[in-house]
Protein backbone atom coordinates (compact mmCIF):
# COMPACT_ATOMS: atom_id res chain seq x y z
CA UNK A 1 0.00 0.00 0.00
CA UNK A 2 1.44 3.26 -0.95
CA UNK A 3 2.48 5.52 1.85
CA UNK A 4 0.28 8.94 1.79
CA UNK A 5 2.47 12.00 2.75
CA UNK A 6 0.98 13.22 5.86
CA UNK A 7 1.11 16.74 5.14
CA UNK A 8 -0.71 16.25 1.86
CA UNK A 9 -3.24 14.32 3.91
CA UNK A 10 -3.60 17.30 6.52
CA UNK A 11 -3.96 19.86 3.20
CA UNK A 12 -6.74 17.45 1.64
CA UNK A 13 -8.77 17.00 5.03
CA UNK A 14 -8.95 20.83 5.49
CA UNK A 15 -10.15 21.27 2.44
CA UNK A 16 -12.54 18.40 2.26
CA UNK A 17 -13.85 19.62 5.47
CA UNK A 18 -14.24 23.44 4.33
CA UNK A 19 -16.15 22.20 1.40
CA UNK A 20 -18.53 19.90 3.71
CA UNK A 21 -19.14 22.71 6.07
CA UNK A 22 -20.43 25.23 3.20
CA UNK A 23 -23.02 22.92 1.80
CA UNK A 24 -22.21 23.66 -1.55
CA UNK A 25 -24.64 22.63 -4.68
CA UNK A 26 -23.89 20.35 -7.52
CA UNK A 27 -21.70 22.04 -10.08
CA UNK A 28 -20.98 24.97 -7.74
CA UNK A 29 -17.47 26.56 -8.70
CA UNK A 30 -15.02 27.05 -5.94
CA UNK A 31 -12.04 29.44 -6.79
CA UNK A 32 -8.48 29.27 -4.84
CA UNK A 33 -6.44 32.42 -5.16
CA UNK A 34 -2.85 30.92 -6.23
CA UNK A 35 0.19 33.13 -5.92
CA UNK A 36 2.40 30.51 -7.05
CA UNK A 37 4.01 30.62 -3.69
CA UNK A 38 3.44 27.25 -1.29
CA UNK A 39 0.32 28.17 1.22
CA UNK A 40 -1.64 28.84 -2.20
CA UNK A 41 -0.29 26.53 -4.46
CA UNK A 42 -0.79 23.88 -2.07
CA UNK A 43 -4.58 24.63 -1.62
CA UNK A 44 -5.15 24.66 -5.28
CA UNK A 45 -3.34 20.81 -5.08
CA UNK A 46 -5.26 19.97 -2.10
CA UNK A 47 -8.51 21.58 -4.35
CA UNK A 48 -8.05 19.67 -7.26
CA UNK A 49 -8.03 16.37 -5.79
CA UNK A 50 -11.04 17.02 -3.17
CA UNK A 51 -13.08 18.61 -5.76
CA UNK A 52 -12.72 15.13 -8.10
CA UNK A 53 -12.97 12.66 -5.17
CA UNK A 54 -15.82 14.22 -3.60
CA UNK A 55 -17.30 15.13 -6.89
CA UNK A 56 -17.36 11.53 -7.90
CA UNK A 57 -18.24 9.94 -4.74
CA UNK A 58 -21.43 7.75 -4.60
CA UNK A 59 -21.36 8.28 -0.95
CA UNK A 60 -22.03 12.13 -0.98
CA UNK A 61 -25.02 11.90 -3.93
CA UNK A 62 -25.58 15.56 -5.14
CA UNK A 63 -22.47 16.97 -3.52
CA UNK A 64 -19.97 17.42 -6.94
CA UNK A 65 -18.12 21.00 -7.33
CA UNK A 66 -15.51 22.69 -9.76
CA UNK A 67 -12.76 23.95 -8.69
CA UNK A 68 -11.16 26.97 -10.39
CA UNK A 69 -8.49 29.32 -9.67
CA UNK A 70 -7.20 33.17 -10.31
CA UNK A 71 -3.90 34.56 -10.06
CA UNK A 72 -3.31 37.97 -9.12
CA UNK A 73 -0.19 39.86 -11.23
CA UNK A 74 0.61 42.88 -8.72
CA UNK A 75 2.94 44.43 -11.15
CA UNK A 76 5.20 45.53 -8.29
CA UNK A 77 8.34 43.25 -9.38
CA UNK A 78 10.21 42.50 -12.34
CA UNK A 79 9.14 39.24 -13.56
CA UNK A 80 5.93 39.16 -12.08
CA UNK A 81 3.87 38.73 -14.95
CA UNK A 82 6.33 35.35 -15.74
CA UNK A 83 5.73 34.81 -12.27
CA UNK A 84 1.91 34.42 -12.61
CA UNK A 85 1.87 32.91 -16.27
CA UNK A 86 3.75 29.90 -14.25
CA UNK A 87 1.35 29.96 -11.18
CA UNK A 88 -1.28 30.10 -13.71
CA UNK A 89 0.29 26.85 -15.74
CA UNK A 90 0.52 24.67 -12.42
CA UNK A 91 -3.12 25.08 -11.56
CA UNK A 92 -4.05 24.47 -14.92
CA UNK A 93 -1.97 21.29 -14.91
CA UNK A 94 -3.91 20.56 -11.64
CA UNK A 95 -6.80 20.01 -13.66
CA UNK A 96 -8.52 23.95 -12.38
CA UNK A 97 -10.62 25.52 -14.80
CA UNK A 98 -11.29 28.13 -15.31
CA UNK A 99 -7.89 29.17 -14.24
CA UNK A 100 -7.72 33.61 -14.94
CA UNK A 101 -4.92 35.68 -14.77
CA UNK A 102 -5.20 39.69 -13.15
CA UNK A 103 -3.05 42.45 -13.88
CA UNK A 104 -3.89 45.16 -11.24
CA UNK A 105 -2.37 48.60 -10.83
CA UNK A 106 -1.73 49.46 -6.80
CA UNK A 107 -2.49 52.93 -6.03
CA UNK A 108 -0.68 53.91 -2.94
CA UNK A 109 -2.81 56.37 -2.13
CA UNK A 110 -3.05 58.48 1.57
CA UNK A 111 -5.30 56.32 3.67
CA UNK A 112 -4.38 53.12 1.44
CA UNK A 113 -2.73 51.67 4.37
CA UNK A 114 1.05 51.46 2.51
CA UNK A 115 2.42 49.51 -0.37
CA UNK A 116 1.33 46.39 1.81
CA UNK A 117 -2.55 47.69 2.21
CA UNK A 118 -2.30 49.34 -1.25
CA UNK A 119 -1.40 46.01 -2.26
CA UNK A 120 -4.46 44.31 -0.44
CA UNK A 121 -7.12 46.12 -1.83
CA UNK A 122 -5.81 46.27 -5.07
CA UNK A 123 -6.16 41.50 -4.55
CA UNK A 124 -9.37 41.97 -3.09
CA UNK A 125 -10.64 43.86 -5.95
CA UNK A 126 -9.13 41.30 -8.37
CA UNK A 127 -11.08 38.19 -6.21
CA UNK A 128 -13.95 39.89 -6.11
CA UNK A 129 -14.06 40.74 -9.52
CA UNK A 130 -13.23 37.12 -10.73
CA UNK A 131 -15.78 36.26 -8.45
CA UNK A 132 -18.34 37.64 -9.96
CA UNK A 133 -17.48 37.13 -13.31
CA UNK A 134 -17.46 33.33 -12.95
CA UNK A 135 -20.22 33.25 -10.87
CA UNK A 136 -17.95 31.40 -7.69
CA UNK A 137 -19.55 30.56 -4.72
CA UNK A 138 -16.36 30.84 -2.60
CA UNK A 139 -12.62 31.85 -3.13
CA UNK A 140 -10.59 29.89 -0.74
CA UNK A 141 -7.36 31.59 0.46
CA UNK A 142 -4.16 30.05 1.72
CA UNK A 143 -3.19 31.58 4.97
CA UNK A 144 -1.64 29.51 7.12
CA UNK A 145 -1.64 29.03 11.03
CA UNK A 146 1.97 31.21 10.28
CA UNK A 147 0.35 34.00 8.88
CA UNK A 148 -2.48 34.12 11.62
CA UNK A 149 0.71 34.22 14.24
CA UNK A 150 2.20 36.95 12.12
CA UNK A 151 -0.78 39.22 12.04
CA UNK A 152 -1.86 38.97 16.41
CA UNK A 153 1.88 40.21 16.45
CA UNK A 154 1.84 42.79 14.43
CA UNK A 155 -1.11 43.88 15.79
CA UNK A 156 0.46 44.34 19.45
CA UNK A 157 3.43 45.80 18.13
CA UNK A 158 0.91 48.75 16.68
CA UNK A 159 -1.26 48.76 20.05
CA UNK A 160 -4.28 47.61 18.17
CA UNK A 161 -7.59 46.15 19.51
CA UNK A 162 -9.36 42.83 20.22
CA UNK A 163 -10.60 43.47 16.17
CA UNK A 164 -7.17 43.56 15.34
CA UNK A 165 -5.92 41.09 17.14
CA UNK A 166 -8.35 39.04 16.52
CA UNK A 167 -6.53 38.36 13.07
CA UNK A 168 -8.37 36.24 9.97
CA UNK A 169 -11.99 34.82 10.37
CA UNK A 170 -11.76 31.62 8.78
CA UNK A 171 -14.77 32.73 7.25
CA UNK A 172 -16.06 35.98 5.99
CA UNK A 173 -18.32 37.01 2.74
CA UNK A 174 -17.38 35.05 0.23
CA UNK A 175 -13.68 34.08 1.06
CA UNK A 176 -13.12 30.74 3.16
CA UNK A 177 -9.49 30.03 4.18
CA UNK A 178 -8.95 26.38 5.30
CA UNK A 179 -5.22 26.52 6.12
CA UNK A 180 -5.47 28.21 9.03
CA UNK A 181 -5.21 25.34 11.02
CA UNK A 182 -1.76 24.06 9.28
CA UNK A 183 1.74 25.01 9.47
CA UNK A 184 3.59 26.75 6.71
CA UNK A 185 6.10 23.79 7.03
CA UNK A 186 2.74 21.77 6.04
CA UNK A 187 2.51 23.69 2.93
CA UNK A 188 5.66 23.03 1.97
CA UNK A 189 5.78 19.51 2.55
CA UNK A 190 2.57 19.13 0.57
CA UNK A 191 3.48 21.54 -2.71
CA UNK A 192 6.89 18.70 -2.42
CA UNK A 193 4.69 15.62 -2.40
CA UNK A 194 2.77 16.48 -5.55
CA UNK A 195 6.01 17.34 -7.20
CA UNK A 196 5.10 21.06 -7.14
CA UNK A 197 8.00 23.40 -7.51
CA UNK A 198 6.88 26.79 -5.83
CA UNK A 199 7.77 30.62 -5.79
CA UNK A 200 9.49 32.44 -2.89
CA UNK A 201 8.37 35.46 -2.61
CA UNK A 202 11.81 37.95 -2.17
CA UNK A 203 9.83 40.61 -0.35
CA UNK A 204 8.58 37.58 2.11
CA UNK A 205 12.64 37.30 3.07
CA UNK A 206 15.15 39.11 4.93
CA UNK A 207 18.00 40.58 3.17
CA UNK A 208 20.40 38.40 4.43
CA UNK A 209 18.34 35.75 3.32
CA UNK A 210 18.53 36.52 -0.16
CA UNK A 211 15.49 39.02 0.16
CA UNK A 212 15.36 42.26 -1.91
CA UNK A 213 17.88 45.24 -0.34
CA UNK A 214 16.17 48.52 0.65
CA UNK A 215 12.58 48.63 2.74
CA UNK A 216 11.98 45.84 4.65
CA UNK A 217 8.11 44.98 5.05
CA UNK A 218 6.79 44.80 8.59
CA UNK A 219 4.96 41.21 8.26
CA UNK A 220 8.94 40.19 6.31
CA UNK A 221 10.52 41.32 9.53
CA UNK A 222 7.89 39.44 11.66
CA UNK A 223 8.38 36.68 9.95
CA UNK A 224 11.95 36.47 9.68
CA UNK A 225 12.76 37.84 13.17
CA UNK A 226 10.60 38.44 15.88
CA UNK A 227 9.03 34.47 15.20
CA UNK A 228 12.11 32.73 15.61
CA UNK A 229 13.46 34.78 18.13
CA UNK A 230 10.43 33.73 20.10
CA UNK A 231 10.37 30.35 19.43
CA UNK A 232 13.74 30.25 20.51
CA UNK A 233 12.96 31.93 23.88
CA UNK A 234 9.36 30.18 24.84
CA UNK A 235 9.71 27.05 22.33
CA UNK A 236 7.99 25.78 19.22
CA UNK A 237 4.58 26.19 20.35
CA UNK A 238 4.53 29.70 20.16
CA UNK A 239 2.87 29.78 16.90
CA UNK A 240 -0.18 27.68 17.33
CA UNK A 241 -0.75 29.59 20.91
CA UNK A 242 -0.77 32.62 19.24
CA UNK A 243 -2.93 31.60 16.58
CA UNK A 244 -5.43 30.29 19.86
CA UNK A 245 -5.43 33.64 21.13
CA UNK A 246 -6.90 35.17 17.58
CA UNK A 247 -9.58 32.57 18.21
CA UNK A 248 -10.10 33.50 21.57
CA UNK A 249 -10.42 37.29 20.85
CA UNK A 250 -11.94 37.29 17.96
CA UNK A 251 -15.14 35.81 19.53
CA UNK A 252 -15.06 38.37 22.08
CA UNK A 253 -14.67 40.95 19.46
CA UNK A 254 -17.95 39.77 17.74
CA UNK A 255 -19.76 39.85 20.77
CA UNK A 256 -18.66 43.05 21.40
CA UNK A 257 -19.37 44.44 17.79
CA UNK A 258 -22.44 43.32 17.80
CA UNK A 259 -23.54 45.34 20.87
CA UNK A 260 -21.79 48.57 19.32
CA UNK A 261 -24.41 48.29 16.81
CA UNK A 262 -27.19 47.88 18.93
CA UNK A 263 -26.28 50.88 20.89
CA UNK A 264 -25.02 53.10 17.64
CA UNK A 265 -28.49 52.26 16.36
CA UNK A 266 -29.89 53.47 19.69
CA UNK A 267 -27.98 57.08 19.91
CA UNK A 268 -29.13 57.73 16.17
CA UNK A 269 -31.18 60.55 15.71
CA UNK A 270 -32.76 62.51 13.09
CA UNK A 271 -29.93 65.32 11.54
CA UNK A 272 -31.57 68.16 10.65
CA UNK A 273 -28.70 69.43 8.85
CA UNK A 274 -26.38 68.42 5.94
CA UNK A 275 -25.84 64.54 5.07
CA UNK A 276 -24.50 62.61 7.72
CA UNK A 277 -25.55 61.49 11.04
CA UNK A 278 -26.72 62.79 14.62
CA UNK A 279 -25.92 60.55 17.36
CA UNK A 280 -27.77 61.52 21.40
CA UNK A 281 -24.69 61.97 23.51
CA UNK A 282 -26.89 61.15 26.26
CA UNK A 283 -27.04 57.51 25.32
CA UNK A 284 -23.68 57.38 23.86
CA UNK A 285 -22.18 58.58 27.83
CA UNK A 286 -24.33 55.87 29.28
CA UNK A 287 -22.31 52.80 27.77
CA UNK A 288 -19.39 51.35 28.50
CA UNK A 289 -16.62 52.62 27.21
CA UNK A 290 -15.55 49.56 25.03
CA UNK A 291 -18.97 49.74 23.28
CA UNK A 292 -19.04 53.85 22.50
CA UNK A 293 -15.39 53.47 21.11
CA UNK A 294 -16.55 50.80 18.75
CA UNK A 295 -19.68 52.62 18.22
CA UNK A 296 -18.25 55.84 17.73
CA UNK A 297 -15.66 54.56 14.88
CA UNK A 298 -18.37 52.98 13.04
CA UNK A 299 -20.17 56.09 12.83
CA UNK A 300 -17.25 57.43 11.41
CA UNK A 301 -17.02 54.66 8.93
CA UNK A 302 -20.72 55.05 7.95
CA UNK A 303 -20.00 58.98 6.94
CA UNK A 304 -17.02 58.06 4.92
CA UNK A 305 -13.79 57.72 6.87
CA UNK A 306 -11.13 54.96 5.31
CA UNK A 307 -11.25 51.84 7.89
CA UNK A 308 -7.19 52.13 7.39
CA UNK A 309 -6.70 55.92 8.14
CA UNK A 310 -9.15 56.62 10.91
CA UNK A 311 -7.30 55.53 14.30
CA UNK A 312 -6.92 55.32 17.86
CA UNK A 313 -6.32 58.93 17.78
CA UNK A 314 -9.68 59.71 15.93
CA UNK A 315 -11.14 57.80 17.84
CA UNK A 316 -9.76 59.18 21.14
CA UNK A 317 -10.80 62.74 19.69
CA UNK A 318 -14.40 61.75 18.95
CA UNK A 319 -14.80 59.78 22.31
CA UNK A 320 -13.99 63.10 23.96
CA UNK A 321 -16.40 65.14 22.58
CA UNK A 322 -18.79 62.81 24.57
CA UNK A 323 -17.41 62.29 28.11
CA UNK A 324 -14.64 65.03 27.79
CA UNK A 325 -15.91 68.20 26.10
CA UNK A 326 -14.37 71.41 27.32
CA UNK A 327 -15.75 73.31 24.43
CA UNK A 328 -13.50 72.02 21.86
CA UNK A 329 -14.38 72.41 18.03
CA UNK A 330 -14.95 70.61 15.48
CA UNK A 331 -12.89 67.09 15.02
CA UNK A 332 -11.29 66.39 11.84
CA UNK A 333 -11.48 63.05 10.49
CA UNK A 334 -10.21 61.04 7.69
CA UNK A 335 -11.71 61.28 3.67
CA UNK A 336 -12.81 64.86 5.14
CA UNK A 337 -15.12 63.73 7.21
CA UNK A 338 -16.00 66.28 10.47
CA UNK A 339 -17.64 65.89 13.92
CA UNK A 340 -18.64 68.31 16.30
CA UNK A 341 -20.53 68.76 19.28
CA UNK A 342 -23.86 70.56 19.29
CA UNK A 343 -27.33 71.10 21.85
CA UNK A 344 -26.95 67.58 23.38
CA UNK A 345 -25.77 66.23 20.27
CA UNK A 346 -22.79 64.92 17.88
CA UNK A 347 -23.46 65.27 14.55
CA UNK A 348 -20.75 63.60 11.75
CA UNK A 349 -21.07 64.57 8.32
CA UNK A 350 -19.18 63.47 5.09
CA UNK A 351 -16.89 65.48 2.85
CA UNK A 352 -18.25 68.23 1.57
CA UNK A 353 -17.67 66.75 -1.94
CA UNK A 354 -19.08 63.07 -0.73
CA UNK A 355 -22.84 61.86 -1.96
CA UNK A 356 -25.49 63.67 -0.36
CA UNK A 357 -26.76 60.42 1.44
CA UNK A 358 -27.69 60.32 4.91
CA UNK A 359 -25.31 57.60 6.91
CA UNK A 360 -27.97 55.18 9.16
CA UNK A 361 -26.73 52.41 10.74
CA UNK A 362 -28.62 49.36 10.85
CA UNK A 363 -28.86 47.24 13.49
CA UNK A 364 -26.50 44.59 13.68
CA UNK A 365 -26.33 44.71 10.02
CA UNK A 366 -22.53 45.89 9.50
CA UNK A 367 -20.00 43.28 9.00
CA UNK A 368 -16.58 43.86 11.42
CA UNK A 369 -14.28 45.97 9.32
CA UNK A 370 -11.21 43.78 7.59
CA UNK A 371 -7.95 43.56 9.06
CA UNK A 372 -5.08 45.10 7.79
CA UNK A 373 -3.56 42.05 7.72
CA UNK A 374 -6.09 40.19 6.02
Amino acid sequence: MARVDPALAAARAAVRAELRDLALGPGDLVLVACSGGADSLALAAATALEARRVGRSVRAPGFGVRAGAVVVDHGMQGGSDAVAATAAARCRDLGLDPVLVRRVRVDDAPGAGGPEGAARAARYAALDAAADETGAAVVLLGHTQDDQAESVLLGLARGSGARSLAGMPRRRGRYARPFLGLRRSQTEAACAAVGLEFWTDPTNLLPDAGGRDGAVPARTRVRGAVVPALQDALGPGVVPALARTADQLRDDADALDALAADLLAAATVPDDGPAGLGLDLEVLAAAPAALRRRALRSAALAVGCPPGATTARHVDALDALVVSWRGQGTVHLPGDARALRACGRLYLHPAADAPASRARPGRRTSQPTRSLEE
